[in-house]
């Protein structure tokens, strides 16, 4: 392991060697497995079964309902809340309870319950001090501890029923002790219930006598007060000076009317005797008998005025002797108007003085009401202390009763009753061999694996170096066209110097297209290569007679840490599908990669996502979508996009200035920022190079040398001297996807 990291160099777990270690040992770990699975199936074999039974009681309240309705809950009722329920489940294993249960059973003899006493052999953690003693304790201290280790008592969740559960290594007392823990709680319970009424009828006994009396000597002073200060009751809720003032109220009221009508009646015939009506018109005098015999004669007299006025003259004594008797008449009638108007007259003023004399009763009624008002104040409260003390006295009396009636053992039944006897097991809980033997198993071989990994992982066998990577990866010159034959090995360093040192001398007039291919690619590989000569000089770039693969750039961008990275393809489609493979080798790397698709033709975006009409570059140029919204993961990789984008090209190449600010935010985000031109032209990349540290990436899959050394004089004559070939998509060498050979 210091030969990895000897020279403090940063180191990776080799995976593959740790699954070949485990793999080359793996005799060695089934072996042991085996021996374990063995060793824990004969264990548990050897091992003495234990059994369980469960007994279960619903707690609710069970008092009795004998008045044939629904009565409310009585007062000591149990409220059936979690707190009540938990508190049932502790007095299930509560000391005494367990006592009793253990004498019923006579547990105490049992090695089971005892195998302190049983045992013939000292225990050794007793010896050396690490337990106490057990034989120090009562045999019953000792049944009871054992017996609360085999018992289990819990409330079933949601709901009032609580679960008794018992082991035993014989079945039958796994059953038979939960269903005699439940009698004996129900016998408790029960008792508990009958004491309390029997304490109640005790205690109720001496209150009830003396609250008799008290209720007596309460109502003597109430009906001794009454009677001297003579508040008599002519019912419940009137005394008799309120009857009194009631009835003269009734009365006054009465005799106002009478007084009222009369003084009306005589004013009419007054006004009309004044006004000169006829008395017909008037009610009083038409009914009077007098008056209505003198309107008879009166029309008897004008009748026969009326006809002896047909045969005798005007002065005849007859007629004369008739008209008198009328005129009489009429008098007769007047005077008689006037006594009925008199007696109208008579009739009010009788009125009048009877209403000054019932107010005169009335006020005085008054003071002796107000009086007596005074005097029921003291009353009532007297009345109030008198009801109250019979109240109580009622409510004692009932509570008696009640208490009484319960004091038979069977009228007061536990709060509770069992929903689930406990049956006798017919199969242990314990040991299950199965499971056992596979946990044994499952541990012993992860636990075999954990050991070879930790021994390789300390030996170093399973580490390497971080900066090694397999050999499709490194960067290795093969021989150009212009090489000789003999030099097919990797060159170092220093001979890849002096290559392209040839290569820089100007021959302009001789130029061969192959040299300037060699040329090109030499002074890559030399950028690559001069940074870190003095620490990677057993590290060689990979370059065939067709360029550098997507491994070699790939290696090349993480190794110099490149954060802008152009891509420019001659080709169209081709090359810019070889870009996208790049920016997924950089993401496979660790690389956090965005790529930005400003392509005409938008392939990156059709290979990496499924809708090419989100929003992108286009987009966020003509500024019509948000930042965050224009960035989509690939759907192959952990790499990001920003696709071509749906607004208009041409409108948003009016706000190009901007690209160089969305660059900038990206590179702060990301490792690389990989932005694919597809045929661009070389006047348009200065746009896009502002950024001192951005790498050209020439994407030319399928290019012959003459055209690659075309494409790169081109670029360096317009000033783009760091470039980076892409030649090739897939590296020849490489053994198979994701495998990886050390260099």
């Amino acid at each position: 392991m210091s030969g990895v990291n000897g020279g403090n160099q940063d180191v990776d777990i080799d995976l593959g060697r740790v699954i070949s270690a485990v793999w080359e040992r793996k005799a060695r770990i089934l072996g042991a497995t085996i021996v374990a699975a063995a060793v824990a199936l004969v264990g548990t074999s050897l091992m003495k079964p234990s059994y369980k039974g469960e007994a279960r009681m619903l707690i609710e309240s069970r008092s009795p309902n004998l008045s044939g309705g629904d009565a409310a809950a009585q007062a000591n009722d149990p409220l059936l809340d979690s707190l009540n329920i938990t508190s049932q489940a502790q007095l299930l294993q509560s000391t005494d309870l367990i006592k009793r249960v253990t004498r019923d059973l006579n547990l105490a003899k049992l090695k089971e319950f005892d195998p302190a006493a049983q045992s013939f052999l000292p225990d050794p953690l007793v010896l050396i001090g690490l337990k106490q003693d057990p034989m120090k304790l009562d045999p019953e201290d000792r049944v009871i501890q054992e017996f609360r280790d085999k018992l289990n008592v819990y409330a079933v969740e949601n709901s009032r029923v609580i679960a008794i559960e018992f082991s035993s290594r014989d079945p039958k007392l796994a059953a038979e002790i939960p269903n005699r823990m439940a009698q004996v709680y129900l016998q408790i319970q029960s008792g508990a219930k009958l004491d309390t009424h029997s304490e109640t009828a005790k205690w109720l006994e001496p209150e009830i006598a003396s609250l008799t009396q008290k209720v007596k000597e309460a109502e003597k002073k109430v009906a001794g007060y009454r009677s001297s200060n003579g508040l008599f009751q002519t019912t419940e809720t009137n005394s008799f000076s309120t009857q009194q003032l009631n009835d003269i109220s009734t009365e006054l009221a009465r005799i106002r009317g009478e007084r009222a009508n009369a003084e009306a009646r005589a004013e009419n015939v007054r006004t009309a005797l004044k006004a000169g009506r006829a008395s017909d018109t008037l009610s009083d005098v038409v009914g009077s008998q007098v008056i209505q015999r003198l309107k008879e004669a009166e029309a008897n007299l004008q009748a026969q005025i009326s006809d002896s006025a047909t045969s005798l003259l005007e002065g005849h004594p007859r007629l004369k002797g008739l008209r008198g008797q009328l005129s009489g008449i009429r008098q007769q009638i007047e005077s008689e108007t006037k006594k009925i108007l008199a007696s109208l007259d008579n009739e009010a003023e009788m009125s009048r003085i009877r209403e000054r004399q019932l107010m005169g009763q009335l006020n005085g009624l008054k003071a002796d009401s107000a009086k007596a008002g005074e005097e029921e104040v003291g009353l009532r409260a007297l009345e109030r202390e008198a009801a109250a003390q019979r109240q109580l006295l009622e409510t004692y009396l009932a509570r008696y009763r009640e208490a009484s009636s319960r004091l038979d053992g069977n009228s007061s039944p536990a709060d509770a009753r069992v929903v689930s006897k406990a049956a006798e097991p017919s199969e242990p809980y314990f040991p299950k061999i199965i499971p056992i033997v596979i946990v044994v198993s499952l541990a012993t071989f992860i636990f075999g694996c954990l050991i070879v990994i930790v021994i390789e992982l300390f030996s170093g066998r399973a580490l390497r170096p971080s900066g090694v990577r397999d050999v499709e990866d490194d960067i290795m010159l093969e021989p150009t066209a212009s090489v000789p034959a003999a030099t097919a090995a990797p060159l170092p360093v220093h001979q890849m110097q002096a290559e392209a040192a040839r290569f820089d001398r100007p021959e302009p007039a001789r130029e061969n297209p192959k040299n300037a291919a060699a040329l090109a690619y030499a002074k890559i590989a030399e950028q690559s290569l001069s940074e870190k000569e003095s620490e990677e000089e057993d590290t060689v770039a990979e370059v065939d007679d067709r360029g550098f693969t997507i491994g070699s750039v790939a290696h090349y961008l993480q190794r110099h840490d490149v954060p802008v990275a152009i891509g420019i393809s001659p080709g169209g489609d081709e090359g810019s599908t070889a870009t996208v493979m790049l920016a997924r080798e950089l993401a496979e790397r660790g690389r956090t990669v965005v790529l930005v698709d400003m392509t005409g033709s938008a392939a990156p975006t059709q290979m990496m996502v499924e809708n090419p009409k989100l929003p992108g570059i286009t987009d966020l140029l003509c500024g019509e979508t948000a930042f965050g919204d224009a960035i989509h993961p690939d759907r192959l990789s952990d790499a990001h996009i920003i696709p071509h984008g749906a607004s208009d090209p041409a409108r948003a190449m009016r706000g190009v200035d901007r690209l160089s600010m969305i660059i900038d935010a990206l590179a702060d985000a990301y490792d690389l920022v990989l932005i694919e031109c597809g045929p661009a032209e070389i006047a348009g990349i200065s746009r896009l190079t502002r950024n001192a540290m951005a790498e050209i990436v020439l994407s030319v899959p399928g290019f012959k040398d003459e055209e690659v050394a075309e494409l790169v004089t081109d670029f360096e004559a317009a000033g783009y001297g760091n470039l980076l070939v892409m030649a090739q998509t897939v590296d020849r060498h490489s053994p198979r996807p994701g495998k990886r050979r050390a260099a």
